[in-house]
């Protein structure tokens, strides 16, 4: 299993001690971890919240990762961007419990952090209990376990339902603005990542064509 990591630029400072924290859970899991910034650096690609969803969109409709942790000040911000594009299920987790359970009921693929708001002693400890709650169980086991069937059935009829009423990443990529999609995926490490492990297609073949 491979998570990816996505800050947006108001929390990029915090990039190093987040990755810290995931990457002491993923390893002990035996799971992969990927940072793709922002990093804190100077003259780096920018990230907002939005872009935060565009770019979790992308990774996991080419299957370049299996979940995404990304986050902004309150977590709100970036939960909103995530949902707003195809194939992302987001939720949002401000406490380890919030992370178990919307794992084993909802069966997400990406979960939003707040990063500044209640974010003070102790945030390093916290994240890594998120973590380990996150990913304590397969996704979508159900909680508890005697609700299992009815669980699973309903994470299906979401999941068709957004298939429906949301339009293919690769039409929508065509409509937003082209300079707001290459910097989303102007990342130190983008290119790097997605051309390994992205799954080859058409929206593999579209990315690959704006980073050159």
């Amino acid at each position: 299993m491979r998570i990816g990591l996505i800050n947006e630029n108001s929390q990029a400072a915090k990039n190093e001690l987040i990755f810290g924290a995931l990457k002491s859970v993923t390893d002990e899991k035996g799971y992969e971890a990927l940072n793709f910034g922002m990093y804190g650096t100077q003259g780096e690609s920018q990230l907002t919240y939005v872009q935060n969803g565009l770019l979790a969109s992308i990774l996991l409709n080419t299957k370049t990762v299996d979940f995404v942790v990304t986050g902004c000040g309150t977590g709100v911000g970036a939960m909103l961007g995530a949902n707003s594009f195809p194939g992302v299920v987001c939720g949002l987790a401000i406490e380890p419990t919030d992370a178990f359970l919307f794992s084993q009921i909802n069966g997400g693929n990406a979960l939003s952090i707040p990063f500044a708001k209640g974010f003070g002693w102790g945030a390093e400890l916290n994240l890594q209990l998120i973590f380990e709650r996150l990913f304590a169980e397969p996704i979508g086991g159900g909680y508890p376990k005697e609700r299992a069937v009815p669980e699973q059935r309903n994470a299906r009829i979401l999941s068709d339902v957004r298939a429906t009423v949301q339009r293919p990443l690769t039409e929508v990529l065509h409509e937003l603005d082209q300079d707001f999609v290459k910097e989303t995926v102007a990342g130190e490490h983008f290119k790097e990542y997605f051309l390994q492990y992205a799954e080859d297609g058409e929206l593999k073949d579209q990315v690959s064509a704006l980073i050159g």
